[in-house]
């Protein structure tokens, strides 16, 4: 009997598919299955596709690609169908693909199914609709699972918990590659411990892990007699477990093989091409899972180094005072940045203070931060004043973008920066800003107030920069907050409106006299912003960030001065101290804010401004009338509710004011007058040096003294020179 004559009685046929030409040959028996004439005849590749079924046809192009890949023998089942797409029959096809000119040929059989029986395995029954259906839904859960996982932990936890279509695998292990070596990433369905034969296995070891990370090709034990004839040395490694069939596929990523996945199986599994369609599949999805979790682990670990190579720890021991510093990253990309603080210890004894902010949030970024602040560090450590030290900082930022803009073409950078020589023997603060945010002050009573300083242009721009000079005091019991405007900017917040969350935070902030509740200030800042930090203060937040964070805390010591007990530490008193200077007519503008900041919670709004409205007149008087600057001290005491505010305006002119009758259109001469209407209490103090104007108002406008009260002391010589509409 012919061949031809035997395949025909088996109703079986024979065909070849040749992808590169597109042309689909077959004969007699093949083309009756296909519905066709029963002829030997040759027909496009479009052709013969009109006669599967559209599901089916993708389905054997992904079974031929594994079996290429694999080189094994590609086998389906298929579904004809007639001109309408009403199935005719079910014909299975197997035949060994083979790469040809950049495509593959296919040489095998067509033969004809009975339909499935009920009750029969779906892991060996035809393919139906519902077992693809099935099979889809699968994979789509498994791909979102696998995607969203964001850890080598997550990922392999993800994978313990896949439910295979009609099979379900009660082992798994992921192995590794570690130079030479073979080693356990994680395993499920085993004891603690089981993992110890398998950790550190040379790659030349005759296992099946092993040899698909050496091949890359899966490798499929239906039984236990095949996996002890195919290895029998570590057959017993195995063996233990009571498995009966085990599948390892290569994980595979960007064209290189990473490692291997174990798949083990209590019940026995033929792996089917279908079966081994899925397995591939999620092993295609794990491979690049665990690449992606392990990239974003290797970029979490160097930002940490980075971070705690670049962020030092704050000194602890400042006599007097306290310390509580925080940095977070930016949520993005290698979650490091240029953002920045720094605590120098000085040649004189005192400690400056520093805080910055280069340009943009990569790694270009944290290379000229780290530069910059051991230029800052050097310069410090020279003995120069705050000024100086950001003039060279400056001077070096502009040289490195000059010399990178003629070497690389890079973009210039500029860095914000606010550099702080604190004396804690006495509070002093001399103080430098390069275009920074200016620091606030937490007040004894927990009054939060902008400390607006001077300040010049960010470093690098110009590299011969004027910063000038700011000098303040931190009073006992105060304390400093200096951050980058990542914390006060995010969530869409300006300067002003973040401000204000802020001093919300702050105000609401109960501080003890210990370090610990700095440290608690510190969290509840960066929480408030971001939610809850992590325990150390580089550690990276689980929630995505706008900007880098750095923040340093400074506070003076209550007790240390004297401070804390009696009458003054059940009612605090509320200062602020601002000068300005002959050359700063602006400042006024600065006064009035500060006046308001500090009577923020005063109970009359007409009294808060009255009173900016003779603090804007007193100081406007100095820098008009005398040669020298002035100087606005404003306290509030007090219960709340019967507070008292006394403002002083001092200068160094011994000339007392004098009262004066201004025409109807003149333009000043009714200081004395406004502060006469609107005082509490009011006079002028003769000093050594000067002169010192002031005036007190009453929360309580029940127990006000009035204007011109004995409380007052003496009466001033007539006529307070003023201006009746201050400067800006």
């Amino acid at each position: 009997m012919r061949t031809e004559d035997l395949l025909a009685a088996l109703a079986t046929g024979l065909w070849r598919w040749d992808n590169a030409s597109g042309r689909v040959t077959l004969d007699a028996e093949a083309a009756r299955l296909l519905g066709l004439p029963a002829e030997p005849t040759e027909l496009s590749e479009a052709a013969v596709r009109s006669r599967f079924h559209p599901v089916d046809f993708a389905e054997i192009n992904g079974v031929v690609q594994l079996a290429v890949a694999e080189e094994t023998v590609a086998e389906a089942r298929l579904r004809i169908v007639d001109e309408r797409g009403r199935v005719q029959r079910i014909v299975r096809s197997r035949s060994r693909p083979r790469v040809v000119n950049g495509g593959f040929e296919m040489v095998g059989t067509l033969q004809e199914v009975p339909e499935p029986q009920p009750g029969t395995s779906a892991a060996h029954t035809p393919i139906t609709g519902d077992w693809r259906r099935s099979r889809e839904a699968f994979l789509l859960d498994a791909g979102r699972a696998l995607a969203e996982a964001h850890s080598t932990a997550e990922v392999l936890r993800v994978a313990a918990g896949l439910a295979m279509p009609g099979f379900m695998p009660d082992g798994l292990a992921v192995f590794g590659i570690a130079g030479d070596r073979v080693t356990v990433i994680g395993h499920h369905g085993h004891r603690p411990g089981d993992e110890k034969p398998f950790l550190n296995m040379p790659l030349d070891t005759d296992y099946p892990a092993a040899e698909v990370i050496r091949t890359g090709r899966a490798i499929y034990l239906p039984t236990p007699d095949d996996y002890r004839r195919r290895y029998p040395g570590t057959w017993p490694l195995a063996a233990r477990f009571g498995r009966t069939s085990w599948a390892f596929l290569p994980l595979v990523n960007a064209g290189r093989t990473i490692g291997a996945w174990m798949a083990a199986f209590a019940q026995p599994v033929g792996f089917t091409p279908d079966e081994r369609s899925v397995l591939t599949t999620v092993a295609r999805m794990l491979a690049q899972a665990l690449a992606r979790a392990g990239m974003r682990e290797e970029q979490q670990e160097l930002a940490l180094g980075l971070q705690r190579s670049m962020m030092p720890t704050v000194q602890p021991d400042i006599p007097g005072m306290s310390v509580a510093a925080r940095y977070v990253p930016t949520g993005g990309g290698l979650e490091v940045g240029g953002d920045w603080y720094d605590m120098i210890p000085l040649p004189s004894g005192r400690i400056a203070l520093v805080i910055g902010d280069v340009q943009g949030h990569d790694v270009r970024a944290a290379g000229l931060m780290g530069q910059l602040r051991i230029a800052l560090r050097a310069y410090a450590s020279e003995g120069h004043h705050p000024d100086a030290v950001l003039s060279r900082a400056s001077r070096f930022l502009a040289g490195i973008n000059e010399t990178e803009l003629r070497g690389h073409g890079e973009d210039q950078r500029f860095a914000t920066c606010l550099y702080i020589e604190v004396d804690p023997a006495t509070g002093l603060l001399d103080i430098a800003r390069a275009g920074h945010p200016d620091p606030a002050i937490r007040l004894a009573d927990g009054t939060m107030l902008v400390r607006h300083t001077a300040g010049g242009l960010p470093l690098g721009i110009v590299p011969d920069a004027d910063y000038p000079t700011t000098r303040i005091v931190l009073e006992p019991g105060e304390t400093m907050l200096v951050c980058t405007d990542g914390l006060i900017e995010t969530g869409g917040h300006d300067l002003e409106t973040g401000w204000a969350r802020l001093r919300d935070i702050i105000e609401a902030h109960e501080t003890n006299e210990d370090d610990q509740g700095l440290e608690r200030l510190a969290d509840a800042l960066v929480q408030a912003v971001h939610g809850p930090p992590s325990h150390h203060t580089t550690g990276p937040l689980v929630d995505r960030r706008e900007d880098d964070i750095a923040v340093l805390l400074l506070s003076r010591d209550a007790a240390c001065c004297g401070v804390g007990t009696g009458l003054l530490a059940q009612q605090p008193v509320r200062r602020t101290v601002l000068a300005v200077a002959q050359a700063e007519p602006q400042r006024i503008a600065e006064a009035r804010r500060q006046i308001r900041d500090v009577l923020h919670d005063w109970a009359d709004p007409d009294q808060v401004d009255s009173a900016v409205l003779m603090v804007s007149e007193m100081v406007t008087n100095v820098l008009m009338h005398t040669d020298g600057d002035a100087l606005l001290v404003a306290e509030i005491s007090g219960a709340r509710g019967a507070r008292r505010i006394r403002v002083d305006v001092s200068d160094s002119s011994d000339e007392l004011p004098h009262r004066r009758t201004p025409g109807e259109l003149a333009s000043s001469g009714r200081g004395l007058m406004l502060l006469e209407l609107l005082a509490g209490a009011w006079g002028v103090d003769p000093r050594g040096d000067g002169k010192s104007t002031w005036f007190e108002l009453y929360e309580d406008a029940g127990d006000a003294a009035g204007p011109l009260s004995p409380e007052s002391g003496p009466e001033p010589d007539p006529g307070l020179e003023a201006e009746s509409e201050p400067a800006a």
